[in-house]
């Protein structure tokens, strides 16, 4: 058996950490250049060969349509989801793609979980190169916002690369474990990742008990379509614009725009350090883009970006229940929070100076390299516990959400609920897997359906349980089974592409904005389903009576039915579902004598003939 790893996948670098027994610590593996920064970058020979890290990022200037960056916004994602990014990054969608993306690189096509994997086997190489044995299993880092299809897209990743992945860990979490091995013990922390692509904030609960150090997650936010890409993005877009104000036309010229941006990405980092920096580069016209940039003017540009990322951290704290000042701890993780305007934002919101003590570009590879020697045995007394973002439920009777694992519960997780069928010889149960906030099937996300055989009966002789699980990874099962019959369908939710993370915040909004109207339609639905079956079981029961006691049912009894029956149907026809609620109510009182008689009907039967002693 090989070694295992902690890999942090990222948009911009990667890299490979492994647990040190000997010094009880984490480290992160340096490749061929000396830096333990893998550029998450592939490219394409002429000949096909495939390279990828830093031999394949020098390669952005000179073959830029043979090389892809960024690939993490593809993961899981359907070519109708990435119509932003293809505005900014130089994808080559290829023509075929239909719910799978495929990007071309010179003449080879690739789904974007084969282009991660390249990068998995360049980390890979490193680590073996390192260690002079083999690496065959990895704890592989994702966004706390990535959906189903993102964390299955990592996973398809991991194993084209040769890795048993053991386990998916949220960003967040894992930086959180590697400041667990420091002072860091107790208390309520704020995760503020700001990385290259993505942007992250999970509030967690550090406690110290009997049994160990426990992290658990109180609450994660985030937004996949935030990072210090988009602050290069708007660099680039300054200076584009200026130069092409200078009558200079750059569409054309694709080696000259990744130049620019080697250029203005240089001059951030100069930016972190200085109070200004200068911008000099060769246009293809033979003129020469000079621009100095000062702090002040750079802060102005960026400052709606740096802004974005603090309406999830209000989120957060919200659903932890917490007040910023009740933060005890802030953790800075990512290149991003290097820029003096996110730290000092975050000082200010918090109120106190985050924590930066380890390097940022390296914490999450750390944290995993700390959850890989959990799983393999070598660190003890550590409990990682993370949450669902989204609620998960099944479609019921009219449309109806019953939601069986709610947002935010730990994971993993499992919960089930017993069912019934509605319809008289119901032979199946359509099983309709829901994701979202809102309370009508209509207005949450499908995930899977699939449908179980019950034996035909009346309504609510079936028993169906209906049971959820998710593992540690965040991936979803879920089996339906027939408790009379014995019966039992399961499936895995994997669906082709998903959500991005603005898609989510988007269900969140809405869950608040429409929580009166879905309830009120919710009431409504719930009512007339009660009504319906109300109304089928007194037709029943008087279709009965009629054939085990003809005559016996008396005139004024039948007439309050009859009136009970009419009443009832006439405010089913409306849409106030209290005024449904009373006349389900008048209904049950006027059959109340109805089921008395029948009930004593039936025990007499049971019970003719036998002695006291036989009962």
């Amino acid at each position: 058996m090989g070694r295992t790893v902690g890999i942090d996948l990222g948009t911009t670098y990667s890299l490979i950490a492994y647990q040190d027994k000997l010094e009880g610590a984490p480290k992160c593996i340096p490749g061929p250049y000396g830096t333990p920064l893998c550029p998450s970058v592939v490219s394409v020979d002429a000949d096909g060969a495939i390279v990828a890290g830093e031999a394949a990022r020098r390669r952005l200037l000179t073959q830029p349509e043979r090389t892809i960056y960024s690939v993490k916004r593809l993961m899981g994602r359907g070519p109708a989801d990435v119509q932003e990014e293809l505005k900014i990054f130089p994808f080559r969608i290829d023509p075929g793609s239909t719910n799978v993306i495929r990007v071309r690189l010179g003449d080879r096509v690739f789904t974007p979980p084969e282009i991660s994997a390249f990068i998995l086997r360049e980390l890979k190489s490193w680590a073996e190169d390192y260690f002079q044995d083999s690496v065959d299993r990895a704890v592989i880092t994702v966004p706390a916002y990535f959906n189903d299809a993102q964390r299955q897209a990592t996973r398809d990743a991991g194993r084209l690369a040769g890795l048993e992945v053991l386990r998916l860990v949220n960003e967040p979490t894992a930086a959180a474990l590697a400041y667990g091995l420091h002072e860091q013990k107790r208390g309520r922390v704020a995760v503020y990742d700001f990385g290259g692509g993505t942007f992250d904030i999970s509030i967690l609960k550090l406690v110290s008990t009997t049994d160990g150090d426990i992290y658990q997650v109180l609450s994660t936010n985030g937004d996949t379509h935030l990072g210090g890409d988009d602050i290069d993005n708007t660099l680039q877009s300054v200076a584009r614009g200026e130069i092409s104000a200078q009558g200079v036309d750059l569409a054309t010229h694709p080696e000259t725009v990744q130049e620019l941006r080697k250029a203005l990405i240089a001059a951030k980092h100069e930016l972190s350090e200085a109070g200004k920096t200068t911008v000099k580069f060769a246009l293809p016209n033979g003129a020469v883009y000079f621009r100095e940039i000062t702090r002040a003017e750079y802060d102005g540009w960026i400052r709606p970006i740096v802004e974005r990322t603090m309406a999830p951290v209000r989120q957060a704290l919200a659903d932890a229940k917490l007040a910023s000042a009740e933060i005890e701890e802030v953790v800075l993780v990512g290149g991003s929070t290097r820029v003096p305007l996110v730290r000092r934002t975050v000082t200010e919101f918090f109120g106190r100076r985050p924590h930066a003590e380890l390097n940022p570009d390296e914490v999450v590879a750390l944290g995993a390299a700390v959850q890989a020697g959990i799983l393999e045995g070598g660190v003890k007394d550590m409990l990682l516990l993370d949450v669902t973002p989204l609620s998960l439920g099944i479609e019921t009777m009219g449309g109806v959400v019953a939601k069986i694992i709610p947002r935010n519960s730990t994971i993993p997780a499992s919960a089930q609920e017993l069912f019934t069928t509605g319809v008289e010889n119901q032979t199946g149960i359509d099983i309709h897997v829901l994701q979202g906030e809102r309370e009508l099937a209509k207005d949450c996300r499908s995930l899977a359906r699939f449908q179980l055989k019950v034996p035909p009966g009346p309504p609510g002789l079936a028993r169906i349980e209906v049971k959820f699980l998710i593992d540690a990874s965040g991936i979803l099962q879920v089996s339906a089974r027939d408790l009379r019959a014995g019966k039992q369908h399961s499936i895995e939710v994997l669906p082709s592409y998903g959500l991005d993370d603005a898609e989510v915040e988007r269900i969140l909004e809405e869950s608040i904005e429409y929580a009166e109207q879905d309830f009120s339609e919710r009431q409504l639905i719930e009512a007339r389903n009660e009504a319906e079956i109300m109304l089928h079981a007194t037709e029943k029961a008087l279709a009965r009576e009629q054939v085990e006691a003809p005559g016996e049912l008396p005139a004024d009894e039948l007439r309050a039915l009859d009136g009970a029956v009419a009443a009832l149907r006439e405010a089913l026809a409306g849409a106030d579902y209290k005024r449904i609620r009373a006349f389900v109510d008048v209904l049950n009182q006027a059959t109340m004598p109805l089921a008395e008689r029948m009930m004593n009907r039936a025990l007499s039967t049971v019970f003719e003939g036998k002695r006291l002693d036989e009962v």
